[in-house]
């Protein structure tokens, strides 16, 4: 065996050592043509050089290689082989010299540094910007991942996949095809995309779906991304939309609760746009319609079972299938009952009794009733409460039209302003009564149609326009009142608690008045004379001027009378 590391020692370079080394075995080799034999084996050594090697021993994870001229290097069997289970003795392999002799006596070389050399070469030779090329992702690394195609070349993570890929670790270890982006030959690297590749092959998969795509088709395909709207689907080169309402004949909360992402479905095709490449899928279109048979299965009248799926100010929705659902409307819980909003009834996951009100196949739409489903108590309010029926209750509300007055639970009548006094002028209930006052009334009439009940509450006592006021004033009569209210065509005079005649700003004095403040105040004591008393129209006539002069028109003097108490009849 040649002594290297004497040689070394005595300082000669590597050319030099390699020079005696041919002396040496030329020496040993009488008649021998050493050129011949360094040709034939094509060792050179010098670090850098790749040699041609053999294994010729393995011991545990240690490769004995041979490398020619009695020298030998030893491989790690787990590191330098890409399949250690498969090295055998006897395998040739080309290894780098990286060090004529170490220190142990034995030459240190390296066969995956060999091999990226010999890799690189055959790229530089046989590849160019553009081409194909297939590799294992060996690892990640920052900003992308490590792609072994002969030599390591790097992925930007940019490049990975047509859409960025939530976390692109998941690709170690598998083998991609991807295309040469750049090579750099002074800095020996290579720049591939995996996602250019996937472009190209997704422009032809294109071409050829809408070729042969058809509204109607059943297609397979995969679940890309999934918004809040529906899903996208990769049906081989173009996606199409899955939109929310087509996943379900049933009511769909979200999408993810009806596919879930990398899914792979069976949808129907529903619309193709050729001009936008929009394709319209549907999922719930490989089934019938419940809707088919929905007038069949629910008639008007018909009592069910639902389940409250959903509750909104206008009402609330029922299910009574999968994909069939009616819409209770707030109007319809309560015969009687005030609701605000169907939470104060409802909530969601209930079930309840309704009644089916109207079907509506072509709009899809089902009217439905909760309080359909117990006796009206409005068709025997009639019964209960005739006409002429003295009922007790509570002032629930005013407008400016009258009172509503509960007269049982859930159960209102309406006390119109007009119904309020006999003889008072009321302009607004509020004048009369407050909110929360128990009242006694009188049941003038009830409208089971409009669920309706007018109230009364002059009726409780005889109306004086009949007997008293007919026979306590008629004109010619002297009386005393009080100023009331003062307007612009005259002044009311009471005349006794909840009666009232009209001075007219006529009759208020002989000259010519035009504003009756001018002459009479709020407050004043009046003694005025009856012109007239109307009965059909319930007002009373009074004249002041007329008082004042004494003027009788014919009729005999009457005396000055002031009641104090209320009206007799």
């Amino acid at each position: 065996m040649v002594d290297f590391k004497l040689l070394k020692e005595l300082g000669l370079d590597d050319d030099t050592a390699n020079q005696e080394v041919k002396n040496v075995v030329a020496a040993q080799m009488p008649g021998g043509d050493l050129g011949q034999m360094m040709e034939k084996s094509g060792q050179a050594f010098t670090n850098g050089s790749i040699l041609k090697g053999k294994i010729v021993n393995i011991r545990g994870d240690d490769v004995v290689v041979e490398i020619g001229l009695k020298s030998e290097g030893v491989l790690s069997r787990s590191r330098e082989f890409d399949s250690p289970a498969e090295v055998e003795i006897g395998d040739e392999i080309d290894v780098l010299l990286e060090q004529v002799e170490s220190e142990n006596g034995l030459v240190q070389i390296s066969k995956r540094k060999a091999d990226r050399i010999r890799g690189w070469e055959s790229i530089v030779q046989t590849k160019k910007e553009g081409d194909p090329v297939s590799g294992k992702v060996t690892r990640k690394i920052k900003g992308g991942l490590l792609v072994d195609i002969g030599v390591p070349v790097f992925l930007p993570a940019s490049q990975v996949d047509i859409r960025r890929p939530g976390e692109i670790g998941e690709f170690v270890g598998r083998v991609i095809d991807a295309e040469i982006l750049k090579i750099d030959l002074e800095r020996k690297n290579i720049v591939i995309s995996r996602r250019k590749l996937l472009e190209k092959h997704r422009i032809e998969a294109k071409q050829k779906l809408f070729d042969d795509i058809q509204v109607g088709q059943t297609r397979k395909g995969t679940v890309k991304n999934i918004a809040d709207f529906g899903a996208f689907v990769d049906l081989g080169g173009v996606d199409g939309l899955l939109h929310i309402t087509d996943m379900s004949w049933g009511r769909v909360n979200h999408p993810s609760d009806m596919v879930k992402l990398d899914q792979d479905i069976e949808v129907v095709v529903l619309n193709v746009d050729r001009d936008r490449e929009k394709i319209a899928l549907g999922l719930k279109q490989k089934q019938a319609s419940p809707w088919e048979q929905v007038e069949e299965k629910y008639i008007v009248g018909s009592r069910l079972k639902g389940t409250v799926t959903n509750i909104m100010t206008y009402g609330a929705f029922v299910k009574l299938e999968e994909g069939v659902e009616g819409l209770v409307h707030i109007s319809e819980m309560s015969w009687t009952k005030r609701i605000n909003h169907p939470s104060e009834m409802l909530s969601v996951g209930e079930e309840i009794d309704v009644v089916v009100l109207e079907v509506d196949k072509n709009k899809q739409e089902i009217s439905l009733g909760i309080k359909q489903t117990e006796a009206n108590p409005w068709t025997v309010l009639g019964e209960k409460y005739p006409a002429g029926t003295v009922v007790a209750g509570k002032v629930r509300n005013l407008t400016n039209y009258g009172a509503f007055v509960e007269i049982e639970e859930g159960i209102d009548g309406l006390l119109h302003v007009s119904d309020i006094s006999w003889t008072k002028k009321i302009t607004h209930p509020s004048e009369a009564l407050k909110k929360g006052d128990e009242i006694k009334c009188v049941v003038l009439s009830v409208d089971q149609e409009k669920n309706r009940v007018a109230l009364g509450l002059r009726q409780l006592t005889e109306d004086p326009w009949v007997h008293a006021i007919p026979s306590n004033y008629h004109p010619g009569m002297i009386v005393k009142g009080k100023v009331t209210k003062i307007t612009n065509f005259g002044v009311f005079v009471e005349l006794e608690p909840e009666l009232e005649g009209l001075l007219h700003i006529s009759e208020i004095s002989e000259n010519k008045v035009e504003n009756p403040q001018d002459v009479v105040k709020l407050g004043d004591e009046l003694e005025v004379k009856i012109i007239r008393v109307d009965l059909e129209d319930r007002k009373i006539g009074l004249s002041l001027k007329r008082a004042q002069q004494g003027e009788d028109q014919g009729e005999e003097s009457k005396p000055v009378r002031k009641f104090k108490g209320g009206l007799e009849g």
